[in-house]
């Protein structure tokens, strides 16, 4: 009995997981949908579950090289490739916007919900026009 419970709990937390990205995935992509680079939007990530989703609605390319990514979408910085160079970069953590000063924006879970921070002179930096959509997610600095 105690192995089906132990059982039955771990296929309910990967579930939970997949909707988790699932739902960070699409949140992403209204973000990307809604800005202006330029050129093509690639993304690269080190969090490959996101990627999978991306794939799964094919509205980005996707790429394993980073070099060839338009954004690096980032988790961790420790997996923030050495060279980044002028790449615009979009963390998936708030203290991260501190951290990486090529980082634009970020999205972020804070008490169960999804947070979205855009810092408009670094992507006004970086050549990205955010569309009046996001208007609301716009700061001038980090807090």
């Amino acid at each position: 009995m105690k192995k089906l419970f132990l059982l039955l709990a771990l296929a309910l937390s990967l579930f939970a997981n997949q909707s988790k990205s699932a739902i960070q995935a699409q949140i992403l992509e209204k973000i990307f949908l809604n800005i202006e680079m330029g050129k093509e939007i690639v993304l690269w990530s080190d969090n490959k579950t996101l990627i999978q989703e991306f794939e799964k609605t094919g509205h980005f390319k996707t790429t394993d090289d980073c070099r060839e990514a338009t954004i690096l979408i980032v988790e961790e910085k420790k997996n923030l490739p050495k060279k980044i160079c002028n790449k615009a970069v979009f963390v998936l953590d708030y203290d991260l916007l501190r951290k990486i000063p090529q980082s634009f924006g970020s999205m972020f879970w804070k008490k169960g919900r999804p947070n979205i921070v855009l810092i408009e002179p670094r992507a006004k930096k970086q050549r990205i026009t955010i569309s009046k959509e996001l208007e609301m997610y716009n700061e001038e600095k980090i807090w």
